[in-house]
């Protein structure tokens, strides 16, 4: 799959296709995102942390020095289109490998090309789309070439590089994120969009919904601006709702992802597990799948609930999520749906608990508003002499070495907190016993101090 801000097209030569063939009409005719690609810098849309005045992309642009990256970000955000720009503004030969589509035969092929026009005094910029797929002998096969110098190494994914890009090749590297597109950003390319088409204007509402439709994709809008143009009446004034509903029809499904239906079914979703009511949750689930969301959206979600409404009532939950949504990876869709529907019932019926949740909360709270209190003296740690002289760890009780590896009557906050008490925990699942054991350590600690005085 091709990551770029426009669908990209392919720089290797190829034989011209006769005149009258379906290939020739077709090239007459490329889609609006191909024709809207930008040209120079400045025309690209969003990713101003990176091409902003003073920013990374902007300053090597500027600069003239050329470096090996990772352009790490969601689909349709101008990953394939950066490249082609960078390799443009050096006048370097541009080669592009899918690692979807590609293998080793191609990685060669590059490598001679590029030798070839580097005899001729030119640079190279090799650019591989979801690099991520490539295994680790593949991902290695570029690093002497990258290390010698031979070309410029862009890889493009949409994830994690650390976990997905072999270490070796990575350091080579610099990694930079690129974000969605914000509703702006692609409020400004459906202008763009209907002005090469020259059709009706787009109303500042419909706008909105494509943006929306859109998720911080350009390509996905660009493509819907498009097709709205090509099935909108013939004679309208401007293309309204109900215009872009008709078009679009089962594209734009039954509600708006930017809008606030759509957050209301999250809300009705995140309530209904809250409630325990698995039914109610199911029903939910689907309509947010049949309303086009992300089903990955949906499992980081799940996640958050686990450890928000959850948490260790039942600590299961969590990592139950964790594996719906690994799985989810694995399968893809419908497959990989049911997992999460799993995850789902689970969170639905599992004992609940807010107690870490409103724990982390109050504490967060508490610190920001609170003086930096020193770290007690038995607490420090005394890697020299002289913290050893200044009594540095001391009276530091090892807990290991005490009876039940409980050392009771120690106090591990600052000074005057000791009584100071976050977490409380409910009377539900896991948490019914984690808070008998509590019970019983605070207990112990009260005798051991009371002791002491």
């Amino acid at each position: 799959m091709n990551d770029s801000l426009f669908p990209e097209s392919e720089p290797v030569p190829t034989r011209t296709p006769a005149a009258g063939s379906s290939q020739a009409q077709s090239s007459l005719h490329p889609p609006l995102a191909e024709r809207l690609r930008p040209q120079h810098l400045d025309e690209v849309i969003g990713q101003r942390q990176l091409l902003g005045p003073g920013m990374p992309l902007r300053t090597a642009f500027e600069s003239g020095r050329l470096h090996s990256m990772i352009l790490w970000g969601p689909p349709g955000v101008g990953k394939t289109t950066l490249a082609r720009l960078m390799a443009q503004s050096f006048e370097a030969q541009f080669i592009s490998i899918s690692a979807v589509l590609g293998g080793v035969k191609d990685i060669r092929d590059a490598v001679e090309r590029a030798l070839s026009v580097s005899a001729q005094g030119r640079r190279t910029v090799l650019f591989v789309d979801e690099v991520h797929r490539f295994n680790k002998s593949q991902q290695d096969a570029f690093l002497p070439h990258v290390e010698s110098g031979l070309f410029t190494f862009i890889g493009a994914t949409t994830e994690n590089p650390s976990f997905e890009v072999n270490s070796a090749l990575l350091s080579r590297a610099t990694v930079h994120v690129l974000k969605a597109l914000d509703e702006q950003d692609l409020l400004d390319l459906v202008q763009r969009g209907t002005q090469l088409l020259a059709c009706p204007p787009i109303t500042p509402a419909a706008a909105k919904r494509l943006a929306g439709y859109a998720d911080g994709d350009a390509r996905r809008l660009l493509n819907a601006v498009e097709s709205v143009a090509s099935l909108a009446p013939a004679g309208i004034a401007e293309i309204d709702e109900v215009v872009l509903e008709r078009a679009l029809g089962e594209q734009l499904r039954r509600y708006d992802k930017g809008g606030e239906q759509f957050y209301d079914v999250i809300s009705a979703l995140h309530k209904s597990v809250r409630g325990s009511d698995p039914d109610a949750a199911l029903y939910w689930f689907a309509r947010m799948l049949d309303g086009g969301v992300d089903a990955r959206y949906i499992a980081r979600r799940l996640i958050r609930m686990a450890s928000e409404d959850i948490g260790l009532a039942d600590p299961r939950a969590l990592r139950i999520c964790l594996d719906a949504a690994e799985t989810y990876e694995r399968l893809g869709s419908p497959e990989g749906e049911l997992t999460l529907a799993q995850a789902l019932v689970f969170l639905a019926v599992a004992p609940k608990s807010n107690a870490v949740y409103s724990a982390y909360k109050a504490v967060r709270a508490f610190v920001k508003t609170d003086a930096s209190r020193p770290v007690p003296l038995h607490l420090r740690n005394a890697p020299t002499r002289l913290m050893s002289e200044l009594g540095y760890g001391r009276e530091y009780r090892y807990a290991h070495d005490e009876p039940e590896g409980f050392a009771a009557g120690v106090h591990y906050l600052p000074d005057g907190l000791e009584d100071q008490r976050f977490y409380e925990p409910v009377g539900r699942g896991l948490e019914l016993r984690i808070g008998e054991r509590l019970a019983e350590l605070r207990r112990r600690n009260e005798e051991a101090r009371g002791g002491d005085e």
